[in-house]
Formats: C-alpha cells, sequence, structure tokens
C-alpha cells in the first residue's frame, strides 16, 4: 500500500460511529495479531551517568482490530513476559528479573490494554491504554505511526508494520530501587517495532 494509506488512530467513540455507517462507508474491521517473529520491545537505562544499559523483551505478542479506510483501531492487547528481559549479561538478567526491579516470578506477564486513542496527523497518532507491570496498573500513552501496509512481497500475508514509542517512570509501579541515589535512571524510554498479520 502506498505510503498515503497510514494508521490512523481514532477513539472508541468515534469508531462506534464508523460502525453504525451505512453498508460500503468504510471496510470492514479486521483483526491482526502481532507476529511474534517481528516484536522488538526494547528499553534504555542510564547507569550512573556513564551510559545507557539498553535492553530487550524476547517473548510477547497480542493483537487488535483495525478498520484501515476508517483508519480506527480498538481492542489493542500486548502481553510480554517479564523474565524474557535480555541485556546481554546473565547477572544483570538475573537482578531485572528479581523483586527489586520486575518481580518477575511473582507477576510474570506484563500488559498493556487499549483505553484510547486520538488521531495527531494522516500518519500518527496516540494511543492511551493501561500498563500492568509488577501487579500495578496506571495509565500510559504511546506515540505511534504506521510505516508500511500491505502484501508480503514472498507471500500472501498482509501486514501492518507499527511504530511505537513512550517514556515511563519505573517508580510509579513500585520500581524504586537505585532511584534515590540515581545510580539507575527512573524515566526509561521505550521503543516498540512490530508487524501485525491480518487474520
Amino acid at each position: 500500500m502506498a505510503r498515503d494509506r497510514f494508521f490512523r488512530v481514532v477513539p472508541a467513540a468515534w469508531l462506534a460511529v464508523v460502525l453504525l455507517a451505512p453498508a460500503g462507508a468504510s471496510a470492514e474491521p479486521r483483526r491482526f495479531t502481532i507476529d511474534p517473529e517481528h516484536f522488538h520491545l526494547g528499553f534504555a537505562a542510564t547507569h550512573i551517568g556513564y551510559a545507557d544499559v539498553l535492553g530487550l523483551f524476547l517473548e510477547g505478542g497480542g493483537s487488535f482490530v483495525y478498520d484501515e479506510e476508517a483508519r480506527a483501531l480498538s481492542d489493542l492487547r500486548v502481553t510480554v513476559e517479564a523474565a524474557s528481559v535480555f541485556t546481554n549479561h546473565d547477572k544483570r538478567d538475573g537482578h531485572l528479573r528479581s523483586k527489586d526491579f520486575l518481580a518477575a516470578g511473582a507477576h510474570p506477564e506484563i500488559t498493556f490494554v487499549m483505553t484510547g486513542a486520538e488521531p495527531a496527523s494522516e500518519t500518527a497518532g496516540t494511543v492511551t491504554g493501561d500498563l500492568t507491570l509488577r501487579g500495578q496498573t496506571h495509565p500510559v500513552t504511546l506515540e505511534v505511526v504506521l510505516n508500511k501496509a500491505g502484501t508480503y512481497p514472498y507471500n500472501d500475508n498482509y501486514v501492518l508494520g507499527i511504530s511505537a514509542r513512550t517514556v515511563i517512570e519505573r517508580s510509579r509501579w513500585g520500581m524504586t530501587y537505585a532511584v534515590e541515589n540515581g545510580w539507575v535512571a527512573d524515566a526509561i524510554p521505550i521503543t516498540i517495532e512490530i508487524e501485525a498479520i491480518r487474520e
């Protein structure tokens, strides 16, 4: 699909109007499933001011409903396995899984559930939702862009390519280790890159 057919997020109330519009006014909403082989959730954390530690969560997935003609998004849910955190250092990864950080044993899943959305332009928008981490839930806003939509050149999958960005303060979820002394940053930039396949 040409780049002028971009992803545009629409609030749930607007989506209801679209779905109640006369026949032929919009394409049928379709469910898209995130391809786990093209799911990347990365983060950065400043370490004692010297440099950023870069990390990934290696296991995650989810799905959403999208009406391409109306550019209307709904029912987005993403789940990430907390224990899949990876920073290329075994001891540090073990510490991140501990109660000082992710508490992965007691709370194995991190979830994001969409609650609403707003268009910013023909190419981008924001998606708000509830982020549950360490058993605590707080709202988060993602800046979202649709990079490309179309059929893969080597198979029949119809795919949306999406980028999202946000910054969270980990202390809001009770992750206060090394915040007071400034050894590990509280504000953590999050980068999400996904490809989602139409069912």
